[in-house]
């Protein structure tokens, strides 16, 4: 079967450039290119089609097609869309219909391929018009919904008219909308997501049940696996063993570490784990020791951090000298899914525990990543951990209230006394539900299950047709 995957933002090159430094490169890249590796494994023929970047600060992204070294049936295929240089994600949304769809039915020409799969909301209104031009069925992957995101912001007290100039929501929400309805299956990471998310009173008229197929994304154990071994395995080591010597006090180096990696961003809410440190009892069995991607020194000085990274350092910092933690806590730079898997092996063979304190998280990949590593986990209660981790009676690891210090801490003692039963369930959960074998074979499933036919036309704007003015989508939100 020939698949192509609609990626709009978030480009790819050979050597996963910028994947730790860009607020376009997140997870959605990490995992389209773990189920395009694992569907091209399968025999089937893949194409990530992305957007073509002509920019002498961005080179990685000018080849019309690309692809990754001895990776047989894949390719990375780039489609001029809303001029040469780098774009952020939504910028993009006027030239979707206009530039990058055409130029996807020119490349394909008389071969287009058997199926679509589309991810976020830009890759969705591509793959509906896609599917409206050339016949090409499609799956929708959503990672995130603008509904909930325009909620919360919201309630936090910015105008709709701000947030939409910032946001392009209007737009979003649109495309959001025509992608589900025309899409033959829906698949979801989680349960949860299938029937909280979707039901949000913006999708939930397209949305039947009938569209959804949870399908969860896997680790890749090539990369995080306790027996797995990155190419600068060593130098890592050794850079996070100077970073540790240099900034924790010499009497507490023998204690485990709590590793954090997150994006430094208030909804990842990393700082609430400094607070929890300032338990008495948790702060003599641990150390806390972040990991901060292309930040080098971030507990000492913004070098590189952008505004909203230089807010949640300050108050990290703060909040250090509050509960007067200097000397427990530390944070290494470590670039790249090799670098941050060593960090995890080596802090697991001390008895280490991952924290992901985030306020809600989606599905939350990075948890099992750290269990296949060797970690044992704690992680928020809010989202896809409280599926992935606990299973009916049986937990992989511990689930705690991100808006609760005391019980951030609790649930970390407890997973430090039970590091050992913890790490091997968590490990056990990871190899037997969550690889990008069981993924891709998931999506095989969702496309040749046919799904169901497409019920709405794909909305005016995207056809070319007058913009949804904000009066409209008030309206039509319930807002």
């Amino acid at each position: 079967m020939h698949i192509a995957f609609l990626n709009p933002q978030g480009n790819f090159d050979a050597n996963d450039s910028y994947w730790s430094e860009h607020a376009d490169f997140g997870g959605q890249l990490v995992y389209v290119k773990n189920v395009a590796l694992a569907l091209a494994a399968l025999g089937h023929s893949v194409d990530i089609v992305t957007r073509q970047v002509i920019d002498s600060d961005w080179p990685e992204f000018s080849q019309p097609q690309d692809g990754y070294a001895g990776v047989e049936g894949l390719r990375i295929v780039r489609i001029p869309c809303g001029g040469d240089r780098f774009v952020r994600k939504e910028d993009l949304w006027p030239f979707l219909a206009t530039e990058w769809v055409p130029g996807i039915v020119e490349f394909y020409g008389d071969g287009p391929p058997d199926a679509a799969t589309a991810h976020y909301g830009d890759g969705g209104i591509a793959a509906a018009l896609l599917q409206e031009h050339l016949g090409v069925p499609y799956t929708f992957t959503a990672h995130s919904l603008g509904a909930q995101k325009l909620d919360k912001l919201l309630a936090s007290g910015e105008s709709l008219e701000d947030l939409d100039d910032r946001y392009l929501f209007r737009r979003r929400l649109a495309a959001e909308r025509s992608a589900i309805a025309n899409a033959s299956v829906v698949i979801t990471s989680t349960a949860q997501e299938r029937d909280q998310q979707y039901e949000h009173r913006a999708y939930r008229s397209p949305a039947s049940h009938e569209r959804f197929q949870v399908v969860p994304p896997g680790v890749s154990l090539e990369v995080f696996d306790v027996d797995a071994r990155a190419a600068n395995e060593s130098e890592v080591i050794g850079k996070l063993e100077s970073r540790l010597a240099d900034q924790i006090d010499a009497g507490r180096l023998g204690l485990p570490a709590v590793v954090a990696s997150s994006r430094l961003d208030p909804k990842k809410n990393p700082a609430v784990l400094i607070d929890a440190l300032a338990d008495p009892e948790l702060r003599e069995m641990a150390n806390l020791v972040f990991v901060t991607g292309a930040l080098e020194d971030p507990l000492h000085s913004d070098e590189g951090a952008g505004p909203t990274e230089a807010a949640v350092l300050a108050d990290m910092r703060s909040r250090i000298k509050l509960h007067r933690l200097e000397g427990a806590v530390a944070a290494v730079g470590v670039r790249g899914q090799g670098g941050l898997a060593a960090v995890y092996r080596r802090l697991a063979a001390g008895d280490g525990v991952f924290a992901l304190t985030a306020l809600y998280e989606p599905f939350g990949l990075a948890p099992l990543e750290a269990a296949a590593s060797g970690l044992a986990v704690v992680a928020t209660k809010n989202g896809g951990p409280s599926e992935s981790l606990v299973d009916g009676t049986t937990e992989y690891g511990i689930l705690a209230d991100p808006t609760d210090p005391a019980d951030i801490a609790a649930g970390i003692k407890r997973a430090l006394r039970d590091h050992a039963a913890l790490a091997s369930a968590g490990r056990r959960r990871v190899l037997d539900t969550y690889t990008w074998d069981r993924t891709a074979r998931g999506y095989v499933a969702a496309i040749e299950s046919g799904g169901v036919d497409h019920t709405e036309p794909v909305h005016s704007y995207f056809a070319g047709g007058p913009d949804v003015t904000l009066a409209e989508l008030v309206t039509w939100m319930g807002l």
